[in-house]
């Protein structure tokens, strides 16, 4: 694979990250609410919750560092809920219930990591298509 040992580093960072950023949130699930200053959540387990999300994707992208060529799906759903975190922020932001402060999240959790997910499933393409099989129904 087209810069393996290159993706493998990527991915061991992007589990490191998000394990330690779901440990941290799921401890200290105020943390946001702190540094946005922002009323505290009435449920902070709901906010901790998200960590242990996060958290667990860092599990996910360990394996991908594992087996590059055989993860395309799993980074792809990385991928995925990269993307729709800010298009949820976004949505806090503009009705007004989210401070633009709050971006802090949005840029370390998931823009970051676009263009280098985006990479990684370019160059692992080739690689999933020659996995696939088609689909049968007998048992």
């Amino acid at each position: 694979m087209k810069h393996r040992r290159l993706y493998q580093y990527l991915f061991i960072a992007a589990a490191l990250y998000n394990i330690g950023w779901g440990l941290f949130t799921s401890l200290n699930s105020q943390w946001l609410f702190r540094f946005a200053e922002m009323p505290l959540m009435h449920h902070p387990e709901v906010f901790a919750c998200l960590g242990m999300v996060v958290g667990l994707y860092g599990i996910i992208y360990a394996e991908v560092a594992r087996r590059p060529e055989e993860c395309f799906v799993l980074a792809a759903v990385g991928l995925i809920g990269k993307v729709l975190g800010p298009i949820g922020w976004l949505g806090q932001y503009q009705s007004g219930n989210w401070p633009f402060a709050t971006i802090v999240m949005i840029l370390m959790n998931d823009l970051i990591w676009w263009i280098p997910f985006a990479l990684y499933l370019r160059d692992s393409w080739s690689y999933f298509r020659q996995q696939l099989t088609p689909f049968s129904l007998k048992g």
